[in-house]
């Protein structure tokens, strides 16, 4: 097929860098946002998130002609629908007695229904929303029926995730394998059309429903390996060691590779994409929803860590550094940072978090300090939970200078023991009951 126009709906962490690449490589994009802030942001050249590149690419787009940003669909020949799919707020499903989150569609059947006027015979819709599985073929096509059009003959419809990493958006992008799942072989082929405009990765052609289990199992193989991680840690607690020590030597065995535990999980997948597997049939995915557990108990664990190293919170004054759900990025959705900040202050501690990659963020109940130094001045304890680069080069020494607190917590495996304790500090660290 040939694409000379497309119309991205959803404007965020993937839409935006999925309609720039397009763009860069001369195609015609229309970046559709229901945020009138965005669409004024992206039409001046700038951007409203951070990621290396994006904002070149999308100044480029622009003053080249080949992105504009608008509220609407308008005619195009292909679709991409790249918008969030959250949890849906104090809903939840149950069996046998256990509780699980729900996917809120709303955005997802939003965007659908926003085709509907401009959707013609022999266009391409993508979906490309982390969604449970069957999403395409039982809630997107049926919107797209309305019409009257067929899908899978009168018009083709895939679904392709995103399998990208933030920080390096635009180049995985481009060098990533990429799974188009159709609803017909045709479909399939069309949407690999459709990509091969800039993907230089291998593009594997597959139905709809496993190209959506693909993107879940993904995230969830990585979230069940995560909390066995974060078990190790309790355990090494409890049993006088050092789970860092004990992970390096586990994983010298060639068949053994233990990732590094944590405060949590966080981020719009790994923490997300393996509910939708316990919502889709919940009797059969115990392993799962334990993971699940796990992961989303990680942060009050932290929080009793600093209990223990502090001697009680009430009073305590103390500077959290980072709330993103990952190192050196500025995306603080589901992160557990944030959890182990709200755990700690209903315990009566005082925080002041620093974010240097969103200073200005906005969260409902965290002081975010304007400064680094104004974080950790008044603190009585340093407390880190996500490894920024710039959190792991502090030099220990200097920042006594800066702060009373002799007391620090690394959750993250980021600081050197000895290199602290030199400077007057006492290091405590998760997963570490020597």
């Amino acid at each position: 097929m040939n694409f000379q126009k497309i119309c991205v709906i959803g404007l965020g962490y993937i839409g935006l860098p999925t309609a720039s690449t397009f763009s860069m490589q001369g195609v015609n994009v229309l970046g559709v946002d229901v945020n009138p802030h965005i669409i004024e942001t992206l039409n001046r050249g700038e951007i409203h998130i951070h990621e290396p590149g994006l904002r070149e690419a999308v100044a480029n787009a622009v003053q080249t002609g080949n992105f504009k940003a608008a509220a609407k669909p308008a005619e195009a020949d292909a679709f991409i629908i790249a918008v969030p799919t959250p949890f849906q707020e104090n809903q939840f499903g149950e069996y046998n007695g256990i509780q699980y989150k729900l996917a809120d569609m709303r955005a997802v059947i939003s965007a659908a229904e926003s085709i509907l006027p401009v959707l013609r015979k022999g266009n391409l819709i993508v979906l490309e929303s982390t969604s449970p599985p069957r999403t395409t073929m039982d809630l997107v096509a049926p919107i797209l029926e309305r019409t009257g059009l067929k899908a899978g003959s009168d018009f083709f419809l895939c679904y392709s995730p995103e399998r990208v990493l933030p920080g390096q958006i635009l180049r995985e992008l481009i060098e990533n394998a990429r799974v188009i799942g159709g609803v017909t072989t045709e479909s399939a082929q069309a949407g690999a059309d459709l990509y091969s405009i800039f993907v230089k990765g291998q593009i594997v052609q597959t139905d709809a429903t496993t190209a959506e289990m693909v993107k879940l199992m993904e995230n969830t193989y990585r979230d069940v390996n995560i909390a066995i991680a974060n078990e190790f840690s309790r355990l090494a607690d409890k049993f006088g060691v050092d789970v860092w020590e004990a992970i390096s030597i586990a994983n010298l065995h060639p068949r053994v590779k233990i990732l590094s535990p944590g405060p949590g999980v966080g981020g719009h997948c790994i923490s997300v994409d393996p509910w939708f597997f316990v919502e889709s049939a919940p009797e059969l995915t115990p392993l799962i929803y334990n993971s699940r557990q796990v992961n989303d108990g990680q942060p009050q664990f932290v929080a009793e860590l600093v209990t223990r190293a502090l001697g009680g919170l009430q009073g305590k004054k103390i500077a959290a550094l980072g709330l993103a759900y990952k190192p050196d990025v500025d995306d603080l959705r589901e992160s557990p940072a944030n959890e182990v900040v709200h755990l700690l202050q209903k315990q009566g501690a005082q925080i002041k978090a620093w974010e240097p990659f969103k200073p200005d963020a906005k969260l409902p109940g965290i002081t975010m300090s304007p400064t680094f130094e104004d974080a950790v001045k008044d603190a009585d304890a340093i407390l880190l939970l996500v490894k920024h680069t710039e959190f792991s080069n502090l030099i220990p020494a200097e920042l006594a200078e800066l702060t009373k607190a002799r007391i620090a917590i690394d959750t993250v495996n980021s600081w050197d023991m000895a290199q602290w304790q030199s400077a007057g500090f006492q290091l405590v660290r998760l997963g570490v009951g020597k």
